[in-house]
């Protein structure tokens, strides 16, 4: 496999394919037009410039096809960018194909599906457990398929999933600690807070948000799909209230796109469960291609910060 991008540093060249992933337009200070792409491959992504494009290029150099590029990294307000030498679209002689660019989720999608099948499995209370299988039943497909964001945090093929299965572990371990949580709703919370992403969201492939994720959101989308649910399967009872919370709650904040703060104990560890595989989740990605002894690109998400990546290595202890 070809040395994925994340792992070049400034001042190397390379010679490699990409996947892009989006474009866009723009004049520069010389009214000449240029193209900023967004290049990917099975480890992450880079910014590139084609400057003085032609309409051809335009044409050509589209999202969700894969190009041959030689260019240098350099770097750019802190962050790595490709300078284009060259730039081609491929053919069939090249032999490469979509899929050989995309990053997915370290676990098999029927793997993760299984753990969160017993973790359904494991909701005693009747109504919680009908309402959270039938939803994951019914966007199965996607549900596996779906990244959890366009950015900053699982944004890669089954990342919905793979955050879920992270998220249920997590809570998992601090309700052996607080044993005065409600894990039928606590896992509950976990495995449906995100579900409506599968439709505010296009795809794994070049994600962006759809009409209706524009629209209505996340949040709204899966409340939503909650009360139907229970009423077609004949359930009136408060669970549905409390589920229908956890979601609309589990951002904590209105600042952060919350429509509720979290009012029962369950919807206050979502959050924070939530919260912290997210940003562990950006951390790593930060980290991944620095040296120890370095510090990370500043990731936007993360308050602008540079993360340092010790250089210490721990030695066992003399017995």
């Amino acid at each position: 496999m070809r040395k994925g991008i994340i792992y070049y540093h400034v001042g190397e060249s390379l010679e490699s394919y990409f996947l892009i992933k989006s474009v866009t337009k723009g004049v520069a200070s010389n009214g000449k037009p240029f193209l900023t792409i967004i290049l990917s491959d099975h480890t992450g992504e880079i910014e590139a410039k084609l400057w003085s494009c032609s309409p051809e290029d335009e044409a050509t150099f589209v999202s969700k096809s894969i190009v041959h590029i030689i260019g240098d990294v350099s770097e750019y307000r802190g962050k790595n960018q490709l300078k284009i030498k060259s730039i081609r679209p491929t053919t069939a002689l090249d032999h490469v194909k979509v899929a050989d660019f995309v990053r997915s989720a370290p676990l098999d999608p029927e793997e993760m599906l299984s753990q969160i099948n017993q973790f359904i499995f494991d909701i005693s209370n009747a109504n919680i457990q009908r309402i959270t299988r039938h939803l994951v039943k019914k966007h199965e497909k996607m549900f596996l398929e779906s990244p959890a964001a366009t950015k900053n945090h699982h944004e890669f093929v089954s990342g919905l999933a793979y955050h879920v299965v992270s998220m249920l572990e997590l809570a998992k371990s601090i309700a052996a600690l607080y044993p005065s949580l409600d894990t039928d709703l606590l896992y509950a919370g976990v495995i449906l807070h995100d579900l409506g992403k599968v439709r505010e969201l296009s795809g794994p492939i070049d994600t962006s948000y759809t009409i209706e994720g524009k629209l209505l959101g996340h949040i709204s989308i899966i409340v939503t799909e909650i009360v139907e649910t229970a009423n077609e399967l004949g359930i009136e009872s408060e669970e549905v209230l409390l589920l229908q919370h956890l979601v609309l709650s589990h951002h904590s904040k209105g600042e952060w796109g919350s429509p509720k703060a979290p009012l029962i104990r369950e919807a206050e560890i979502l959050h924070m469960i939530d919260n912290i595989d997210a940003k562990m989740n950006m951390m790593d990605r930060a980290l991944e291609r620095v040296q120890p002894g370095e510090f990370s690109e500043r990731v936007r998400a993360l308050d602008n910060r540079s993360f340092y990546k010790p250089s210490f290595h721990e030695k066992p202890l003399d017995v």
